[in-house]
This record gives structure tokens, sequence and C-alpha cells, in this order.
């Protein structure tokens, strides 16, 4: 380095970062004025007085720790930590560590060719003036993921998998021979066998699965389910490990019951649903102002029994994945769709809370118990919300007495703090070859509301019956400790989060509460979001609510349900989806049994790897949906369409289409004739010349400008006035 750089004197910003980069590529070592100056190429004394300068300063930052006159270390207390990397495509990654810390910044020159989610170990970098906090990765501790999924394209001397669009940043180099079959324009499923030492070399990979040609349904599909590591067939020995399962329920069984068969009993779930998990009956008691009705959840656990093959499978997959045009199992179809599903006409095991409420669902009184039932009638929504609204059918006074507790449970629920999230979801009619025919919001009814409150209402009461220490046996033998439980947790929201919430919608005239009770805050947020309803922001604050909110998770440790607003919660009601229902069921007849409290760790482990495999299917989700989207679209580019600004960013402006709510973006550079800028407080740009300004809500005409498949986007342009 000498005393010059290009011909330039050497500036102290120079020395400090070829001082920095030495040290980082040394974490552990400690380095001698003499090393550093040899190894900086420093051999003027006024170069190695501005080094010595250099690292005094970053003494004094924390950054290097002083190790004697003349040598310094990286300090490594302060300097190194491990957590999680966060990949993403527009380069802007970061660190989370592990400590629950703020997140910090990671270029890309940075990274160690890091993915999503991997486990690294970072030292921050010493703060530049005017720059934010960086962290430079130094080692991958743990890959999250080995796969990648891409195009092939295949020349004549070698191959890669062209990954465009996905958090990988370089093109996947494979060999000829580990193409597997695989054709240019194939999409293929790629394991890397070898990581970048350096930024000069490739990754170099191997095809694992050929899907087949892009653009055709299932590959697309099965491309989502790859990309997030979530299977998208059914292990052969598997499915004939359930095979080998009998549906009989032999005479023992059922005394061994509570026999529920000749009670008033149905399910009601969506049109296309196969899996009933659950069936609610009711009768009359004794007293005739009291009813018995029965929440009765398919008795997975029954079949499935611990560390069998068939468990170890679930475990892993930990949920179904709903995508647009199929479900991913969590079981073999012969249990999900048969032999558990609570079917018509059909005897099934199940486990059940059975309640006696009055007419207003006050409980009087309720047990659990293994029961066989046998549904009258299998309902889809639409059926009940028409007997609801009047019409004749099959069971019409029992629905509406439920109906009438499920307002009563509601209403309660509300006014104890729970959190009004109703929030329309977007659906697509497919037709047999998978292609969306329509686009449409899917909103709450009284028949999805029925359903909701009693299943929240037997997740809730088993959760109570054991977290409830002071109400159980424990409390009377003196004993504080609860037995080990899985609980659905939801943490109150971030106050900073809140303060951003109510930042954000001063400009709009809406007040937020970021202080106070539980029950003020949550009847603030609710109080918003009905003010806001049929306002033209009023998506922008949902969406700001929603992200102000903490996300559930599953957990040993119960710290209550802060959006239900419930002391105690479970997940009961889905085993045959969700894998934590069904560690629920065994613990509660592992306790029923008399048995002694299971080991907390173990379960602890399995709610974070349940809580993490949710996240990512809800990931794969919302990217089938936005596939599905760009599909419905794709054969109107060149129409016009009214719409509404949904979204205002720096780059553009998103805008949802009225007719079937698809949203697309008009880049910044698709706004003529002015140059905008972006009113970040007030969610709008406005031309610097002429002051024309696009605000969230308001009303514009667009054509459709582009229907990019592999990347998910729509891109719309101004239609002409």
């Amino acid at each position: 380095m000498g005393n010059k750089r290009g011909g330039k004197r050497l500036t102290k910003n120079d020395v400090a970062n070829a001082v920095q980069a030495l040290f980082q590529a040394h974490p552990g070592e400690t380095l001698s004025f003499k090393q550093i100056f040899k190894a900086l190429k420093l051999t003027t004394h006024p170069a190695k007085m501005l080094a010595v300068d250099v690292m005094e300063e970053m003494a004094w930052d924390d950054y290097l720790s002083k190790a004697s006159d003349n040598s310094y270390k990286l300090n490594l207390k302060t300097q190194v930590q491990e957590g999680t990397f966060i990949r993403k495509v527009n380069g802007k990654n970061s660190f989370m560590p592990d400590d629950g810390g703020k997140p910090v910044f990671v270029a890309e020159r940075n990274s160690k060719f890091a993915l999503n989610g991997d486990r690294v170990r970072v030292a921050f970098m010493a703060r530049r003036k005017n720059h934010i906090k960086e962290a430079i990765v130094t080692e991958i501790l743990e890959r999250k993921h080995d796969q990648a999924v891409g195009i092939l394209q295949v020349e004549e001397d070698y191959a890669f998998l062209n990954t465009e669009g996905s958090i990988f940043v370089h093109d996947i180099l494979v060999p000829k021979k580990k193409l597997k079959g695989g054709k240019t324009g194939d999409k293929a499923v790629v394991r890397i066998t070898q990581w970048p030492s350096d930024g000069s070399k490739n990754l170099v990979g191997e095809v694992v699965d050929v899907l087949g040609k892009q653009g055709d349904n299932n590959v697309e599909m099965h491309a989502i389910l790859a990309q997030y590591g979530l299977p998208y067939k059914y292990p052969q020995h598997v499915e004939e490990a359930a095979d080998r399962i009998s549906a009989e329920i032999s005479a023992d069984e059922i005394a061994r019951r509570e026999d529920f068969r000749d009670v008033t009993t149905f399910t009601i779930d969506p049109k296309d649903a196969k899996d009933f998990d659950d069936a609610l009956s009711i009768r009359t008691t004794s007293n005739p102002q009291f009813y018995e009705v029965g929440v009765h959840i398919a008795d997975v656990s029954h079949y499935v029994t611990e560390g069998s093959i068939i468990d170890r499978e679930a475990e892993q997959r930990a949920t179904s994945v709903y995508l647009v045009d199929r479900t991913i199992p969590m079981l073999p179809e012969r249990l999900c769709n048969f032999i558990c599903s609570l079917r018509p006409d059909e005897e099934k095991l199940c486990y059940s809370v059975i309640f006696t409420l009055d007419q207003e669902a006050n409980i009087k009184d309720w047990h659990l118990a293994h029961t066989v039932i046998k549904s009258k009638r299998r309902y889809a929504y639409e059926e009940v919300q028409e007997i609801l609204q009047g019409k004749d059918g099959d069971y019409a006074e029992e629905l509406r007495i439920l109906n009438g507790m499920a307002k009563n449970l509601r209403e309660r629920r509300f006014k104890n703090g729970a959190v009004k999230f109703d929030r329309e979801e977007l659906h697509f009619d497919i037709d047999e070859d998978g292609k969306p025919t329509r686009c449409y919001f899917k909103k709450s009814t009284d028949a999805t509301q029925l359903i909701e409150e009693f299943m929240l209402l037997a997740n809730r009461t088993v959760a109570e019956y054991i977290g409830n220490v002071r109400n159980s046996r424990e409390a009377h033998e003196g004993q504080k400790k609860g037995k080990t439980f899985v609980y659905r947790i939801h943490d109150q929201p971030d106050p900073q989060k809140l303060e951003s919430l109510r930042m954000a919608l001063a400009p709009f005239g809406y007040k937020v509460k970021t202080s106070g009770t539980r029950g003020a805050i949550s009847r603030s947020l609710n109080a918003l979001m009905e003010e806001a309803q049929g306002e033209r922001e009023q998506k922008l604050v949902e969406t700001l609510a929603l992200r102000s909110m903490m996300k559930a998770k599953y957990s040993t440790h119960n710290i209550g349900h802060y959006g239900l607003a419930f002391d105690y919660y479970t997940h009961f009601t889905s085993p045959i989806r969700r894998y934590p229902d069904t560690m629920v069921h065994r613990l509660l007849t592992r306790y029923q049994e008399g048995g002694r409290s299971a080991n907390q760790d173990y379960y602890e482990e399995l709610c974070e790897h349940s809580s993490e495999m949710e996240q990512t299917a809800q990931n794969a989700e919302r990217d089938s949906i936005k596939y599905k989207m760009v599909e419905f679209m794709a054969d109107k580019v060149g129409l016009e369409f009214d719409a509404h600004i949904s979204g205002v960013q720096s780059y553009g402006i998103y805008c949802e289409i009225d007719e079937n709510h698809c949203e697309g973006l008009v880049g910044m550079h698709d706004l003529n004739g002015d140059y905008y800028e972006f009113d970040e407080r007030n969610y709008c740009l406005v031309g610097r010349h002429y002051h024309r300004k696009y605000q969230l809500g308001d009303a514009i005409r667009i054509k459709v400008a582009s229907a990019n498949m592999e990347k998910r986007q729509l891109n719309f342009i101004l239609a002409d006035k």
C-alpha cells in the first residue's frame, strides 16, 4: 500500500477500510503493529502513524481491543455475534441476532453467499461517518436450504440453472453428467454440491428432480413448494403404511367411548373440502333452558401412534399446505380424506369437548371424552348461510340455536378485548386444468363465524383445563408448576410498532392508543378498523395495523393470546392438518389417564419447528395466489380497467382492479409528464413541476402492460385519458 494508492495520497478512509478488512480476515488473532504494517504494505512513517491513529479510534469505538501497547485484536465480545441471515431479492440483506436485537444490514459483497435462513456468525464493521451499522458474514454455521429451483439452460459444454427472481444471486453451474435428463426450458430442483469460497467462483449443483416444462400448472405449483423446501409428493412407504391401517371400529373400542352416534351431529366446511376435522352435535338436556353441545374432533392420535412412520412424516411436515388449486396434506390421503375425516353416515372416532350451555352460551358444565359419532349431514358454508338467513333446510332450528350462541360468544370476546381482524381473502375458481376462471374476495359470514366460535371455545377450554393451575388438582396439592402443554400464544404489540402506526395514520386523521391496558389498546385498534371501513385508505389501515401485531406461534411457555384476549389458548380442533393439535390430543390423553408431566424441552423444540413450518407454508400459499393472479391476467394484456391506488412506494404506485381485485405496479418511469417525488408521510407521489398528485385510494384507469409468470408480477401503465 505504501504511502499512495493509484497515484493519490492515502486517505484516513482508505487506511480504515484496509485495517478493518485485515482484522475481519483474522477474527481470533492478536496482530502487532509490525504484522499490520507488513500486511497492509505501509512503508512510510506518515502512513504507519495514520494506521495507528485509526486503530486507536477503533479501540475507542469498541471495534478493536488493545492487547498491548503495540498490538490489537478484533473485539469479539461486541463485534462478533451469531444469528440468522435474511436474504432479500433487492440486495438489502440483513442479520438477525439470536438475542432478539435489531436486524443489521449486510451488503451482498459481505454475505459470503449466505442464503435466507442460514445460521451465521458475523463481525460488525466499524461504523463509518454518516453510514448505517453494517455486518460482514465471517462463517456460515448451518445451511437452512441446499436446494434451488429454476430453469435449466443446457449449452454444448456446460449447463446452468437460471434462478431469476429467487433468493440466489448467481446462476448455478450444473455439470452435464448431473442433469438427470433435464433439457433447456425445464424447471428443475438442483441441490448445491459446491459453495463458492470467494466471489469469483460459481455455485455448483446437481439436478435432484426435473419438474417439467415452464408454464405447466403442476410444474409451477411443485416449483413453489420446492422453492420453500416443502414436499410436493408423498413418500410411497408412508402411503403403504397408511394403507395397512384398518378402518374397522371394534365393539370393544366403542364400549370404551361415549356413544354419540344417535345424537344430531353435522359438519360445516368449505364446499370443496375433503378432510373434515370437526363436527358439532346438539341436543336438549333434562333442563329445558340448557343444551348439550359437542365439539367433536377427529381422533387422529388413535390411528397415528407416536414414533411411527406416519407420525415421523407428519411431524416433519407439521402442517398441510393449501395452495390455490390443491392441498398438500400432512397425513396420507387414506387417513386425512377417509379414515379420520368425519364423513356423513359413517361411524368415526373422535376426541370431544362436551359442553352444557344456556342459550347465551354460558358454560354450565363441560367434560373431555373419547367418543364415537355418526355425522347426519355434511354442510357447505353457503348452505348454512342460506338457512341462517331464513331458508328451510335440515336441522334449521339446531343451526339457528347454535348461531345465536356463537353471536353471544363473539360479542363477549370483543367486549373482553379481542382484536377484530376480518380481512378479506383473495380466492379463485379453478377449471379442471388448474386455470383460474374467476378472482374474488371471500368474506366472513355468520356460517363461518358459527364454526369459528365453537372451535375457539373448545381450544380455550382445554387450554384453561391444563394451564390454569389455580383451578387444577396440582394447586390443591401445593404444586405451583402446571403440566407441560402446547399453547398457541400471541404477544402484545410492540410499543415502537404502535408508535409507528400512530405516526403513519395521523395524516389521515386517525388516532391510536400506544399505551395503556391490553383492553384499551385492542379497543382502540378495533375502533380504528371500524372508522376506516369503506374509506379509500382502508386497506392501508388494515395492513399497517396487522404489521403492528406480533405473530402467533406455538410454545410450551404460556403468555396468553393477545389477539383473541384469552389467557389460555391452544390448537385442539384440527389434528388432520396441524401437528400441534395431535400433540395436544396426546398430552390431554396422557393427563386424563393420570400420566406425569411430559418433557418440556422436547415439546418446546416441536413447537418451534411447527411455528417455522406454519410460516413457510403461509409464504408458499401467498406465492401460489400471486402466481394465479398473474396467470388470470395473462390473457388480458393490453386491456384497460378501472382501478384504484392501493399502495404508494418510492418506485411507483400499486393499483387494484375494481372488478377482480388483481393488483399490479405502475412503475415510476411510466408516470410521464413530470418528475414525481414520494411523500412518505402522506402516502402519495407529487409532481415536482405540475403538482399532479397520486394518492392512496384515488380512482385511476390502467392498461395491463405485462404479466410476468416467472416473477409472479403484474405491470400496469396509465391508460390515456
